[in-house]
């Protein structure tokens, strides 16, 4: 036997339309009665599995010890490799898709320390199409895992050397400019860069001033980088030290991706500027609806 987990941390890009959470969940339930599922997300875009790894990596450091249940797969029922990877000195163990989208968070988590590939079937429910993994595969390996199977006993192991990586963006120094991605836009159109503030320090020294010239295709504004939404002046961008440590553009009380039509992907690049650098550019808020 292994450790007994009480906690299930769940994400995927199933949504809240159809039954497919509600459909794990109970096979959850009925497995492992006494186990607790916390719902991580269920928004993660369809099928974006880049996406599903950034939103784990910054849930990672908070999250519960126990069972992480990761599903974004849009490789389903295909060759891709159902994986549970154990991490933290047995603390927690990551199941899901080997297609990067656990990578970033099994970094977080101090890296694999087992890993096995979920090809034992008699762990798994029988299934009448192979299109719901999460159903059949990953909620049953789950369940067993918070009973106290050990992971050897799941399947074959593997080098977690071999697992898939993710696709992560690292941001750039060409000279005194900082080339970076937007890499999510929360719920409130805050959109989060892929740098912190040692980058921009690291990149320009630790007199560097304050502001940052930020160029967004041929849209160009002068932002300073400030610790809440509320110390951004009235109707101009800023960049807030967002509750993960990252830079995020945003506007107070207002959506600065559909204001500065930016999303994810999207090219940010990042230059010192002075306060009197004549870029600064009040964008027209439109009244929110009511």
């Amino acid at each position: 036997m292994g450790r007994r987990y009480d906690t299930i941390s769940f994400l995927s890009d199933y949504g809240a339309a159809d039954e497919f959470v509600g459909v794990v969940k109970s096979v959850l339930r009925d497995l492992a009665p006494h186990a607790t599922v916390v719902d991580l997300t269920h928004h993660v875009p369809p099928f974006d599995v880049r996406a599903g790894a950034f939103a784990l990596a910054r849930c990672i450091p908070y999250v519960a010890e126990g069972v992480v249940l990761a599903v974004v797969d849009p490789g389903v029922g295909t060759d891709r490799r159902a994986i549970a990877v154990e991490v933290s000195g047995g603390r927690g163990v990551m199941v899901g898709p080997d297609n990067g989208l656990l990578g970033p968070a099994v970094a977080l988590a101090g890296g694999a320390e087992r890993a096995v590939i979920l090809d034992d079937d008699s762990f798994h429910l029988a299934a009448p199409g192979a299109t719901f993994a999460g159903r059949d595969v990953f909620a049953p390996v789950a369940a067993h895992l918070c009973n106290g199977t050990d992971l050897g006993a799941l399947g074959s192991p593997i080098d977690a050397a071999l697992l898939l990586p993710s696709v992560i963006p690292l941001p750039r120094v060409e000279g005194a400019t900082l080339v970076c991605e937007a890499v999510w836009v929360d719920h409130f159109g805050n959109v989060q860069l892929n740098v912190g503030p040692d980058d921009l320090e690291e990149a320009w020294g630790p007199d560097w001033g304050g502001r940052v010239r930020v160029r967004v295709g041929e849209h160009v504004r002068s932002m300073l980088v400030v610790d809440s939404y509320g110390a951004i002046a009235p109707g101009a961008p800023g960049l807030v030290v967002d509750s993960y440590g990252m830079l995020s553009i945003a506007l107070d009380r207002f959506s600065a991706a559909e204001e500065l039509g930016i999303g994810p992907t999207d090219l940010v690049v990042l230059q010192p500027a002075g306060a009197d650098d004549g870029v600064t550019s009040p964008v027209s808020l439109r009244p929110s609806a009511g």
